[in-house]
């Protein structure tokens, strides 16, 4: 490897360093489902978007409610103190495809129509927010 790129690497290394984040992968649910509730959560209060999945109706809302207080637990650890009210804001959150499972469901005359069962992983950090005294 060369010095650019270790230079490079350690700098990314180091910002990873500082975040908080939590991942969960191979969520049974599509992809498209699971955006919609991770915009519906990002750039939020950390226990603003806890109340809104709490009360959502969408099967995403507890997966994701359980791994951003996993993330929160992340920073608290990272921190050594307890996140406080309004201190903590979801920074990133994006969600990707995972492997799809191909099944075959039969058809009439003889045919079968092929079903993908679709999963995701989703990956969301946290960051505190910086008030400036102006």
């Amino acid at each position: 490897m060369g010095k650019r790129k270790r230079e490079s690497a350690e700098l990314i290394k180091a910002t990873q360093k500082t975040l908080s984040f939590a991942k969960l992968k191979n969520v049974p649910s599509s992809p498209r489902k699971m955006r919609l509730v991770a915009d519906m959560v990002r750039g939020k209060e950390v226990f603003k978007a806890l109340g809104l999945l709490k009360f959502s109706n969408k099967e995403a809302a507890a997966k994701v409610e359980k791994l951003l207080r996993s993330a929160i637990a992340n920073w608290e650890q990272k921190n050594e103190r307890k996140a406080e009210n309004g201190e903590l804001y979801v920074k990133t959150i994006f969600v990707d495809c995972a492997p799809m499972l191909k099944r075959l469901r039969t058809a009439p005359q003889g045919r079968g129509y092929r079903i993908r069962k679709r999963s995701n992983h989703v990956t969301l950090f946290v960051d505190t927010i910086e008030k400036n005294n102006d």
